[in-house]
């Protein structure tokens, strides 16, 4: 069973060892309730599918949740999509309630061994995944297993600065996170945007300057699409700093796949160009031939698999 543990949503998945999702339960979070009753959502949900799936098949829960937690001691510390969770215990509750082994880890390592078990890593010893969405995550595969770090800081590459000054992300200006994320690239928009209209230059896909600061990643996907060329520079400069930040990531790490999820893997062909130039350009030449760089596979199922793949990973 896996259980998702989300800001705005929670879900819960039946499966097997085949990677088989044999039902999905999904509710809003909620957080103004607070973690009891939320946790209470999910028993009653439980519950109800125990009607269906015997309870005595039920052979392990694997969890994931935004961090900060720990791993090791199975338990969530305050993450700032979940107010109020401070120090809770929720391996030991629900392996206590349910009588199985459980296991937790932060939504990025998650979906790492998702995208490894049964994604777009599949079969590879060494790979690194990034979320590319909301914010920039990682997840670490290193010589066939998950790596968390010390206290499950491990693979937190969006806190890296690439440069002086730009977008803010991770409360960091020009971090990693603030060029190669949907808020970052949104924030990249309203600075190009801006400045180009304040210089008289026209902007076919955002002509009135008070519209700027509402653009989004997407907006500026579909205007870069269709050939907009002020979107194309934005996309431009969001890729070459994702190909720096890959580039110091291969270049330690020596992977052989890393798998980009969300924006990435919808717009691969915008991103594609520019970040195989900065690799040429920036990283070693030997450990760059033998990395392949892959679009997630599982798209918007991969929280339900990532629960899942929790539940069937055994270090």
């Amino acid at each position: 069973m896996g259980i998702d543990v989300g800001g705005t949503k929670c879900a819960i998945v039946v499966g097997d060892k085949n990677f088989t999702v044999h039902r999905r339960v999904q509710f809003e979070t909620r957080v103004e309730r607070g973690y009891v009753e939320i946790l209470e959502e999910f028993h009653r949900h439980i519950d109800e599918l125990f009607l269906e799936f015997p309870k005595e098949n039920l052979a392990r829960i694997g969890i994931s949740c935004g961090g900060p937690l720990d791993s090791k001691k199975g338990v969530i510390y305050s993450p700032p999509n979940l107010p109020g969770w401070d120090s809770v215990p929720i391996v030991e509750i629900f392996s206590e309630k349910y009588g199985v082994p459980a296991a937790v880890q932060n939504d990025a390592n998650a979906c790492a061994l998702a995208e490894w078990l049964m994604g777009a890593g599949k079969g590879t010893q060494n790979m690194i995944f990034l979320t590319f969405g909301t914010g920039m995550g990682s997840g670490l595969i290193l010589d066939g297993k998950l790596y968390a770090g010390t206290n499950d800081l491990g693979g937190e590459v969006g806190h890296v600065r690439l440069a002086k000054n730009g977008p803010v992300g991770f409360g960091k200006a020009g971090s990693f996170e603030g060029f190669c994320s949907g808020g970052g690239i949104a924030q990249l928009a309203a600075s190009v945007v801006s400045e180009k209209l304040d210089n008289g230059e026209a902007v076919d896909f955002c002509p009135d300057k008070e519209k700027a600061g509402s653009l989004t990643a997407k907006d500026v996907a579909i205007a870069a699409n269709a050939g907009d060329p002020t979107a194309g520079e934005i996309i431009r400069i969001s890729g070459e700093y994702l190909g720096r930040g890959l580039a110091i990531l291969i270049d330690i790490i020596n992977p052989e796949c890393i798998v980009i999820g969300s924006i990435y893997a919808r717009n691969e062909m915008l991103f594609k160009p520019h970040v195989d130039r900065i690799l040429e350009q920036e990283a070693i030449p030997a450990a760059v031939e033998v990395c392949q760089i892959k679009p997630a596979l599982l798209g918007d199922s991969i929280g339900d698999f990532a629960a899942l793949c929790v539940a069937l990973y055994e270090n």
